[in-house]
């Protein structure tokens, strides 16, 4: 008994393991939410952005409707385009993922905005994002928060 116990509880924290290694990537149904993060901010800052990568390994399309975190009062699903010699973000209803697809949400671009925040974010912490898709569901994720000025998720690397 004593011995199934131990193999129990080791295989247990191996999972555990695992998971807090791979914390980075979620799935819900169809759907890989990978590798989410934010920028550190300094104080007194009202807003800051959220981005990963979206990807829909289903055969139907889903759309990412809405987002929340603790951190701010509200997020909002952003877009930024160029317009002349000025760049201009725009509130979008929601963020379409289509089957077989990923969609990229990172400075630039599209991207999740964190307004109201509640307190400075600070490089090394989590943040528990909640996200609600058309189809899937929701998913609660952390966003890993790197360095201000970060341009991509801290361990985003060629192999």
């Amino acid at each position: 008994m004593s011995r199934f116990i131990g193999a129990s509880v080791a295989a247990f924290f191996s999972v555990v393991l695992v998971n807090i290694a791979h914390a980075h990537d979620f799935t819900l149904g169809a759907l890989q939410i990978s590798r989410p993060w934010s920028r550190a901010t300094p104080p007194g800052a009202q807003a800051g952005g959220a981005f990963m990568k979206l990807t829909n390994k289903g055969k139907t399309a889903d759309k990412l409707l809405r987002a929340a975190t603790p951190a701010a009062a509200s997020v909002e699903l952003h877009t930024m385009s160029m317009e002349g010699n000025v760049m201009r973000m725009r509130e979008v209803d929601a963020i379409e993922i289509k089957p077989g697809a990923s969609v990229a949400l990172a400075p630039g671009g599209l991207h999740l905005m964190l307004i109201g925040l509640k307190q400075p974010l600070k490089q090394g912490d989590k943040v528990p994002m909640t996200l609600w898709f058309e189809k899937a569901g929701k998913v609660e994720v952390y966003l890993d928060i790197n360095a201000m000025g970060a341009a991509a998720a801290a361990d985003a690397h060629k192999h």
